[in-house]
């Protein structure tokens, strides 16, 4: 990749600052996000990538953790498909199905009981039986129809070459999770699967994801997270780790408020290699190439 520059304004800001900017839109000016100062090229469609990312500090770089809805595999069709036939059957919202903005905002990234209260909000008993005949739904969707996110053989292979710890955790219900991960052929890749309902807490809190630090035995300090919601986010957010954020389905403006160390569309994003390539290099060369370049 040719090196890019970006010319001295009143913005500049120096390069142990510079930040890979967390939207995976196409910008022409350099802008200010909520989490950091961040440049991209101007005159160009393409946000400046041989930047410091926010992974850099992690080296050596100990584990990675995934979420598994979303993240491993584009289900989150699959589980607005099962929802949406389901709610018909129960009249919610007065027989009006569901819209895909609704399934982001009530049910995407949320556990069992937070599901099952939206579908029967004064019974939780009744809610959880809707919620078990849904998954069963969604169980023999995903057999027929489960795909991986686009690149995700690609960074199983970063991840493997590299020796790295890995967990898989979710909100998904243990059986859904494993269905998936087998679909998927990695039942040998994860070291642990944590489930969010076998935690004290689920997502949106840090449990699941301080549970998977506990059991490979990494720091936080040392590792990162690959979700798709906002809920999830904030998990690995709240656990202290940089998490990078797939904005595959739900809505970006979403994801950012959660607050990820930046987004990519998919795992052949161009935004991930050029941060996973930085944190392959030694610190000083590291600042000697922003250095020249900016």
């Amino acid at each position: 990749m040719s090196h890019l520059r970006v010319p001295c304004s009143s913005n500049y800001v120096s390069p142990s600052v510079v930040k890979i900017c967390p939207s995976t839109k196409l910008h022409l000016t350099c802008t200010k996000t909520n989490l950091a100062q961040t440049f991209t090229k101007p005159s160009s469609l393409h946000c400046l990538l041989r930047s410091m990312s926010s992974l850099t500090g992690l080296a050596p770089l100990e584990a990675v953790l995934f979420d598994v809805d979303g993240t491993l595999c584009d289900s989150d069709p699959l589980h607005y498909e099962a929802l949406r036939e389901m709610l018909l059957k129960i009249g919610f919202n007065g027989g009006v199905p569901i819209t895909e903005e609704f399934f982001v905002e009530k049910f995407s990234g949320k556990n069992n009981v937070d599901t099952a209260l939206v579908a029967f909000p004064d019974d939780l008993e009744q809610g959880l039986k809707f919620v078990a005949d849904k998954e069963t739904m969604f169980q023999r969707l995903a057999r027929e129809q489960l795909k991986p996110v686009k690149g995700l053989d690609k960074v199983r292979t970063w991840v493997e070459n590299r020796g790295l710890k890995r967990a898989a955790v979710t909100n998904s219900p243990r059986t859904n999770a494993e269905l998936m991960i087998s679909k998927l052929g990695l039942s040998d890749f994860f070291d642990v699967l944590i489930i969010g309902d076998e935690c004290e807490r689920g997502k949106p809190h840090p449990d699941p994801y301080l549970k998977a630090l506990e059991v490979l035995k990494a720091s936080k300090d040392h590792a990162f997270v690959f979700e798709d919601s906002f809920s999830g986010i904030t998990a690995g957010v709240a656990a202290g780790m940089p998490v990078i954020g797939i904005a595959s389905r739900n809505p970006e403006d979403l994801l950012i408020k959660a607050k990820p160390s930046f987004l990519i569309k998919d795992y052949e994003d161009s935004k991930l290699w050029a941060a996973l390539e930085e944190l392959d290099k030694p610190d000083v060369k590291k600042l000697e190439i922003l250095d020249k370049n900016i």
